[in-house]
């Protein structure tokens, strides 16, 4: 049976064959700062003497030599783009300020954000403000993703995720207005965030006819990424979330569907147990990354409520398993985790999140292993 065959039969929740597996398939299930290069010296390779950063919001591509080491199934294309006709603009090799005119520093594996430019607008200061004009997106960039996926949709059978190529309404008010700002406005001032809600998604919507337009009959899945929860709970109300924020998430998504058959992958961090029937409702059918240290996250319990209703992706602690674990704890949480969840399908195998430079290069290929091993067919 063939990846995408696994694939299919993984998301309509039938066994599959072989448990689909995933790293950097997504820009939520990559390899952050320096760690793909660490694993590529653990492995025998030279590695670049000067590794640049990537912006915020880009991916670097995994290279070709791990996945192929590790058999991953998945393989990714696009990104988040940045208009020409827009805010941004190069400070120094260190310091920018992106398309939404948010200030980032480069602070040795991040960009981290020092300015919040709607922090204490008006609703008249939306009208005002310049935002970025998505028809000035580069056509080149648009084709390279389109070249890219069509490449491996003919000549391979791996299994195509289509990056988010636009940020989520809820994470761009809280980057542009602060945190304390914006979830004050949610209270006390709707009308300023439905207002800014709409502007974004007319943006989206322009990307989406863009992006998906192009590349949609050549993927199989897209992400989408927007930050929900905390470790313990949610940022807003389950009532406030449906009100609000729901209400655009499923348009965004209704409306991608009208160019790709591509299943939806939503990821938010946290403890977003409270949600799942509402992202569900909203149209998502994978939710990643599954952090199983968080509140009601345990896969015991996804699987017990919501295993029949959507697709799980991820799983694997990031936060203390794959730093500070060994092989026998990591072979035995795989295994837990693949038995739980992948029973009966609905489960993609990865990290529950990004890997970070502080994961040993060989827990890494210790969790692989192991997912080969319980998750595949040995005959």
């Amino acid at each position: 049976m063939s990846r995408r065959e696994d694939f299919e039969k993984t998301l309509a929740h039938i066994q599959p064959e072989n448990l689909i597996i995933d790293l950097g398939g997504c820009p939520l299930s990559t390899m952050e700062g320096k760690s793909m290069f660490t694993l590529l010296e653990f492995l025998g390779h030279k590695i670049p003497q000067n590794i640049e950063p990537v912006k915020f919001g880009k991916t670097r591509r995994l290279d070709e030599r791990i996945l192929n080491y590790l058999d991953i199934d998945t393989r990714s294309v696009g990104e988040i783009f940045t208009p020409k006709n827009s805010l941004f603009e190069e400070i120094s090799d260190k310091e920018y300020i992106d398309e939404w005119g948010i200030r980032r520093v480069y602070t040795g594996l991040y960009w981290e954000q020092v300015s919040y430019p709607l922090k204490n607008s008006t609703v008249e200061d939306l009208d005002k403000f310049r935002w970025p004009d998505p028809d000035s997106i580069d056509p080149k960039e648009i084709e390279k993703a389109v070249q890219e996926s069509k490449k491996l949709f003919e000549e391979t059978d791996y299994v195509i995720c289509a990056e988010h190529p636009i940020y989520g309404v809820f994470e761009l008010g809280c980057w542009m207005c602060g945190f304390d700002d914006f979830l004050l406005r949610m209270i006390e001032d709707v009308e300023w965030v439905e207002k800014f809600f709409d502007k974004i998604y007319d943006y989206q919507k322009r990307v989406i006819e863009i992006y998906y337009g192009a590349l949609g009959k050549y993927i199989h899945y897209t992400s989408s990424g927007d930050d929900f929860a905390t470790q313990t709970s949610l940022f807003v109300s389950v009532e406030m979330f449906s009100e609000l924020v729901k209400p655009y998430l499923k348009k965004r998504i209704v409306y991608t569907k009208q160019f790709t058959d591509a299943a939806f992958l939503h990821h938010s961090c946290g403890s977003v147990f409270p949600l799942i029937g509402e992202l569900i409702d909203a149209g998502v059918e994978i939710l990643n990354p599954i952090q199983p240290k968080a509140t009601y996250m345990n896969p015991a319990n996804l699987k017990d409520n919501y295993g029949d209703g959507i697709v799980f992706h991820g799983g694997i602690d990031t936060q203390d398993l794959l730093p500070f674990g060994n092989k026998e704890s990591i072979e035995e949480n795989v295994k837990s985790t693949i038995s739980i969840l992948n029973n009966s399908g609905g489960y993609l195998f990865a990290a529950a999140h990004c890997i970070q430079e502080d994961v040993p290069p060989q827990n890494l290929i210790y969790m692989f292993e192991a997912a080969r091993k319980f998750g595949r067919n040995k005959n």
